[in-house]
């Protein structure tokens, strides 16, 4: 788990002893933003909501594509932050997608800046520039 901010953690794919470990560590809510299928062997948001469910933590399914984010998509993510009772970890296939829907929702809300948004990547080691792309590209929202 990578340390995004005081709430959220990212990480690549989890698996149900993953997610025992993030509970032991304070996580209260999980956030899946893989598609299904995306990888062979990949488990699928039933097996990790089941996972979750069993471990009492909260669980969102927001899947997105590489790179495509959608308006949609960012503030379903905030939401899902916001529902939860502390801690969240997000995950996907780098911990790049889940990491971009929240740069782009602080970005969009005032929080943060494109510059912000490429420092947060270096110091997190994930590669946010389609971040600042997509919001590049929908300034008006």
């Amino acid at each position: 788990m990578k340390q995004v901010s005081a709430k959220l953690h990212v990480s690549t794919q989890v698996t149900a002893a993953d997610l025992a470990k993030a509970k032991a560590a304070g996580v209260t809510a999980i956030i899946n933003n893989r598609p299904d299928g995306e990888e062979p062997g990949q488990p699928s948001a039933a097996e990790n909501a089941a996972a979750a469910a069993d471990l009492g933590l909260g669980y969102s399914h927001i899947p997105v594509a590489p790179g495509q984010y959608s308006l949609d998509e960012v503030r379903a993510f905030q939401a899902a932050m916001s529902a939860a009772d502390g801690p969240v970890l997000a995950h996907c296939k780098t911990g790049t997608r889940s990491a971009s829907l929240y740069a782009i929702g602080e970005a969009l809300d005032g929080r943060m800046s494109r510059d912000d948004i490429l420092s947060l990547g270096q110091s997190l080691g994930l590669d946010l520039a389609g971040a600042v792309r997509w919001l590049d590209a929908n300034s008006n929202n």
